[in-house]
């Protein structure tokens, strides 16, 4: 019997994909517990409309991390830190980050940020954020004294 996955099932497949799987399998535990429906018609239709919609919604979230992108590749977040004897003595983390860019109005998680290591250098330093799948900006980030 062919079904349309409505949730991840171990050993059988993925959400939204059709399998072929014994027909007691089906009926009594995949129909049963609403982890499937059987591939009719009007089922491929529905499943067919939500891949379409969520390929719409994807690339919505694509278009507006591009345009993050540009916005932030404008931008230079400043930072003062002590130094004392040619040494920094407080760094900037990814936490100083996010709440720099949550001040500008910009919300991005902190596990985003590529670069994980502490920024302890003086001048400009370059910073890599993961907006989406495969979009990454590049943000300028001025440590001075």
């Amino acid at each position: 019997m062919r079904v349309i996955l409505l949730e991840d099932v171990k050993k059988v497949g993925k959400k939204g994909e059709i399998k072929e799987v014994a027909d007691g399998y089906a009926r009594n535990f995949l129909i049963a517990r609403k982890l499937a429906v059987a591939a009719s018609e009007t089922s491929m239709k529905i499943l067919e409309d939500q891949n379409q919609k969520k390929k719409e919604a994807e690339a919505k979230l694509k278009e507006e991390a591009e345009a993050l992108k540009e916005k932030l590749a404008e931008m230079t977040f400043t930072f003062k830190v002590n130094v004392k004897n040619g040494k920094v003595f407080n760094s900037i983390s990814t936490k100083h980050l996010q709440e720099e860019l949550k001040k500008q109005g910009i919300v991005i998680d902190k596990r985003k940020i590529i670069d994980q290591k502490p920024l302890t250098t003086l001048g400009y330093n370059n910073v890599k954020i993961e907006l989406y799948k495969g979009v990454i900006a590049n943000i300028k980030v001025l440590l001075k004294e």
